[in-house]
């Protein structure tokens, strides 16, 4: 029975422990401190690091929120970019992923806001800012890569014709 008691116990600790109790205030803090300049606007916060803008939109009800970056329209780009993000999806863009919505790609990070803790969210800022800097070259968001199938899709050399 203490047995049962004691494992109890550990995990109300531990789930106690775990919650980092992120508020809109505390992440508005991390952004301001993170960033060139911000703008608010109900529960989104727009702004720039390093010359690039980012988004964060929160939803304290739901208790969901993201930090997006827009790259670019869907239109210019040919499909093995479309293809490389999706490689990236898996190796190379980590806790970020690249995304389609409204024909704009765009990294994006997505979490639960009362579990991130601030380093969490300074990371999450990094890594949109990186993949979206990244997209075309080396599609990630830090110098971590998970192993496998990593081959980008190269676009094929055009064919060049002999003289006769």
């Amino acid at each position: 029975m203490r047995a049962n008691f004691l494992i109890f116990l550990f995990f109300i600790t531990h789930g106690l422990l775990q919650s980092q109790d992120m508020t809109s205030e505390k992440l508005y803090e991390i952004v301001k401190r993170e960033s060139d300049t911000v703008r608010v606007q109900g529960n989104t916060y727009q702004f720039i690091v390093n010359k690039s803008m980012l988004i964060c939109v929160f939803d304290e009800k739901a208790n969901r929120m993201r930090i997006i970056s827009p790259i670019v329209e869907r239109e210019k780009l040919e499909e093995e970019e479309l293809l490389n993000a999706l490689v990236a999806n898996f190796h190379s863009v980590l806790d970020v992923k690249y995304a389609l919505s409204d024909e704009i790609i765009w990294s994006v990070y997505t979490h639960p806001l009362r579990e991130l803790s601030e380093p969490q969210v300074e990371d999450a800022i990094q890594q949109v800012y990186a993949a979206a800097l990244t997209f075309g070259s080396s599609y990630s968001s830090t110098n971590i890569v998970f192993p496998g199938n990593t081959k980008k899709v190269e676009k094929p050399k055009p064919k060049v014709l002999k003289k006769i």
